[in-house]
């Protein structure tokens, strides 16, 4: 059967992958035909040399969102949410620098990225269990990038928001809304909500290059800041775990026993697009109520990708077919191996083919006036400086701040050729890959307003 024979190539194959790229140790779980195989390779640590098994934990990173989305999405079927009126409804505390935006903003904006605000916030608030309470108290001075509603800008403070909301309104903290709501009706068994859980089970570290060319090792600390845990700062699982969180949304809201986590209209409603991406060839091209959409030409692909320190996840479903991958990941170049596994698993479970991957082209068009794109754009953890030389070559360089710079980002430099009408994209590759850099609107003086790879990037001068 199928399955049997997916189960074959991962075991075959995934050792040799994760040497070709450089990743210490990686497991996949597969769901198809109502039945879950998984396979491990490599070692959860370079350091300690423990290998990694199909039970090891890793973390999940920003697919967390969804997990955060779901909490949400069950207020609502208590009746306990309406995701059309402002979160100050259910959140009086809030408070951004922009009150006139605040006092907008709603729970339905929060969860398909478009409120607007700053949301690259990584501020440690401790790590006890009001330290998403504490959060919130961080954003008072967070600048408004655009009027709610009006752009995409990926947003894991926003999530951190929601995060708090679920805790006002059910009464305890994040992680036990966690564990009462989602893991314990799902009965997972190797899903840690924090380090004290995770330290329970064989626990991968993150790897990391303490400069560009030199070999991956393991990282200093193991996870960001829990006040970002809604965001996905901490929680961690095996990859079974995962896909068993994906098949209750494949079963309309059920859980395995028959439970009911969610309502079936409202898994429906989750993966509904509900604002459009500019193409950057590497995420979806919509968003949902929490998950990512890939519009293909064989269907539309859910799923959500995750990075902390030195960890990557990802998780792929595909909804018409009952199909769901998770690949999860602690170090190397994770993309191009999950563009190698998902490619042939995708093929072979659900006749999906992989969205072709943007490359520059091969005789890049002249930009003779490039002053739309020039100038300085500035977030909380980076500046972006574009610029163009007397050769009209453009050029972009990244100076990482804040949590970036602290994490050991370095400064880069690319040259960027034109690639669309509002588009740039590198000439040189970044781990096997190119990432168109989408400009957008204008500061009034005929400038792009926002550089976006997906945030929304405000120009910050010319």
């Amino acid at each position: 059967m199928t399955l049997e024979r997916v189960e074959t190539w991962i075991a075959e194959n995934l050792p040799t992958l994760i040497e070709k790229y450089d990743v210490p140790g990686a497991a996949v779980a597969v769901l198809a035909e109502g039945r879950v195989v998984d396979h491990a390779a490599g070692v959860l640590s370079r350091t300690t040399g423990v290998e990694a098994t199909v039970d090891s934990v890793f973390q999940i990173g920003s697919v967390t969102k969804v997990w955060t989305a779901t909490l949400v999405m069950q207020l609502v079927d208590e009746g306990l949410l309406d995701l059309q009126v402002p979160i100050r409804t259910y959140l009086p505390e809030f408070r951004i620098a922009d009150e006139s935006a605040a006092v907008k903003i709603t729970t339905h904006q929060l969860l398909k990225h478009t409120a607007g605000f700053e949301g690259d916030i990584f501020t440690d608030t401790g790590v006890g269990d009001d330290c998403v309470e504490k959060y919130l108290e961080v954003l008072h001075d967070v600048p408004q990038l655009f009027a709610p509603d009006e752009l995409f800008s990926y947003n894991n403070a926003g999530y951190c928001v929601l995060g708090r909301l679920v805790e006002v309104l059910r009464g305890k903290s994040y992680d036990a809304c966690l564990r009462d709501h989602i893991i314990t009706p799902l009965g997972l068994t190797h899903t840690a909500t924090n380090v004290y859980e995770a330290i329970l089970h064989r626990a991968a570290v993150g790897h990391i290059q303490p400069e560009p060319g030199a070999a991956y090792q393991a990282a200093p600390i193991w996870a960001l800041a829990r006040s970002n845990s809604p965001a996905g700062s901490m929680l961690a699982m095996r990859p079974r775990d995962l896909v068993a969180f994906a098949k209750m949304h494949l079963d309309g809201g059920l859980a395995p026993d028959g439970t009911k986590v969610l309502e079936p209209g409202t898994v429906a409603a989750m993966q509904e697009p509900q604002v459009a991406l500019p193409y950057l060839g590497l995420m979806g091209t919509h968003w949902g109520l929490g998950w990512e959409l890939f519009d293909t030409p064989d269907g539309v692909l859910v799923g959500h990708d995750g990075n902390t320190i030195g960890q990557a996840a990802f998780l792929r479903v595909v909804p018409e077919k009952g199909v769901a991958i998770a690949l999860l990941t602690n170090g190397g170049d994770a993309f191009p191996l999950y563009r190698d596994i998902y490619s042939h698993l995708l093929s072979e479970l659900a006749d999906v083919t992989m969205p072709t991957l943007p490359v520059p082209p091969t005789e890049p068009e002249e930009l003779v006036d490039a002053s739309r794109y020039v100038g300085t754009y500035s977030a909380q953890v980076f500046d972006i400086d574009i610029t163009q030389d007397d050769e009209q070559r453009i050029w972009m360089d990244v100076k990482p701040s804040g949590i970036a710079e602290e994490i050991g980002e370095v400064p880069e430099r690319k040259q960027l050729v034109r690639y669309s009408d509002e588009s740039l994209i590198p000439i040189e590759a970044d781990r096997g890959m190119f990432m168109p850099h989408a400009f957008l609107g204008d500061d009034g003086e005929g400038h792009a307003l926002y550089l976006h790879v997906g945030r929304a990037v405000r120009r910050a001068g010319a």
